[in-house]
């Protein structure tokens, strides 16, 4: 971690304070990633632009199928696998997708569970995004081509900022959230754990986004949105409020 709270390990090099390169620290160079289904075949294409091997892949469905290879990855197995992995040496890659709010999803629950056997989930940033060297990265992030994220960020464990996405600066963005693709989070926002941005979606600045709440793709969130609220509200219908 660095002193802004960084996990480096799969951050490209970059250039220091005064200009000179500055490479990852030294850590294997190799990863195995969960799943096999879209999201997992962006974080591979995201580990590999990063200069990071991935040794293998955990599916079950691939392992059910008997699939040797997957995407030229050899296929380790399913969920069992990773039993065969040491955790002290086995760094991995979180290849599961989110689509609603909420920690309990598949996603979540599968981080959550391998973080307390002692898996290490390096925080993966794509060469092409943007991250400011005051932005802090906690352990499982993952920022993809395209992205932004300012001055001053925090990107909490195990959360996505998706392809081209944008956190302006001093936001603060919890554990298990999805910024989905194009999704724009103005400066000083802040997101509790589990939320989810839709694609494309606006928060405008200083605006509080409660933990597993949801704002729908394309939409404009002007105000503080309670936890596990959905934006925008969900709207009685004329049967419903006849009785």
């Amino acid at each position: 971690m660095s002193a802004h709270g960084r996990s480096e390990a799969l951050i490209p090099e970059r250039a220091s304070a005064d200009g000179s390169p500055v490479s990852a620290p030294a850590a294997p160079r190799a990863l195995v990633l969960l799943g096999a289904g879209g999201h997992a075949k962006v974080v591979l294409a995201l580990a590999r632009a990063a200069g990071w091997t991935v040794a293998g892949v955990c599916d079950p469905a691939l392992a059910a199928e008997r699939e040797a290879r997957w995407r030229d990855v050899p296929v380790l197995g399913g969920d069992e696998a990773l039993a065969d992995l040491d955790p002290r040496t086995t760094a991995l890659a979180n290849g599961i997708g989110q689509t609603r709010a909420g920690a309990d999803g598949a996603r979540g629950r599968v981080y959550a569970a391998l973080a307390a056997r002692g898996f290490r989930f390096p925080a993966l940033v794509h060469p092409a995004a943007a991250v400011d060297p005051t932005a802090a990265l906690d352990d499982g992030a993952q920022v993809m081509a395209g992205a932004v994220v300012q001055a001053d960020c925090r990107i909490g464990r195990n959360s996505v900022v998706n392809t081209r996405a944008s956190v302006d600066h001093d936001g603060e963005i919890g554990a298990d959230v999805h910024v989905a693709p194009g999704a724009t989070l103005c400066g000083a926002v802040r997101v509790g754990d589990g939320a989810f941005i839709g694609a494309g979606a606006t928060v405008v600045p200083g605006v509080r986004i409660g933990a597993r709440a949801f704002v729908a793709a394309g939409s404009l969130l002007a105000r503080d949105l309670d936890a596990d609220a959905r934006w925008p509200a969900p709207v009685a219908s004329a049967s419903a409020s006849q009785g």
